[in-house]
């Protein structure tokens, strides 16, 4: 189905769960592109020799969090992420999420990562890992008393043993 066909829809399209998951499975599917098989001559042999070479109808595209929403009739990506917090099939909202940043985290492994560098960022993730805090406060009073320093101080010189 062509993906225009869902950016024209005005509301969410799915009430079941079945049928979010499979909007969602449509979605990746989509964004792989199309492609046909050709028969291409090898030059030099025999004609019955050829090979199947894939051929592009439709580019694919990459993953985003905006892509997805559209197709799933969502009117924007705060609608999407207010859905994947609260809503009845948030789960599966959130486990595309986690596929979109699997692409993006796989780019990171490329020449030229700053763009999937940029999405992770603006997605959640941090370059460095957050300190998770305490059920103590930070800032506690320690009570320390002196029962005992050592010998008895002098109250004279008298009393000074060399």
């Amino acid at each position: 189905m062509a993906f225009q066909s869902y950016m024209r829809r005005k509301k969410i399209s799915f009430d079941t769960a079945t049928r979010l998951n499979e909007l969602i499975t449509q979605y990746f599917s989509y964004i792989g592109g199309d492609y046909h098989l050709e028969q291409k001559k090898i030059k030099g042999k025999i004609p019955a020799d050829a090979i199947e070479q894939k051929v592009c109808d439709r580019e694919p595209e990459p993953a985003t969090i905006t892509g997805l929403a559209l197709y799933l009739g969502f009117s924007s990506r705060q609608a999407f992420e207010e859905y994947e917090t609260k809503g009845k099939f948030a789960d599966h909202l959130k486990r595309a999420r986690l596929r979109i940043m699997a692409d993006y985290e796989k780019k990171l492994h490329v020449t030229s990562s700053t763009g999937a560098i940029f999405a992770l960022k603006s997605m959640g993730w941090n370059e460095r890992p957050e300190i998770k805090p305490t059920d103590e406060p930070a800032n506690t009073i320690l009570k320390v008393e002196i029962i005992h320093t050592g010998p008895q101080l002098a109250s004279s010189e008298n009393e000074v043993v060399l």
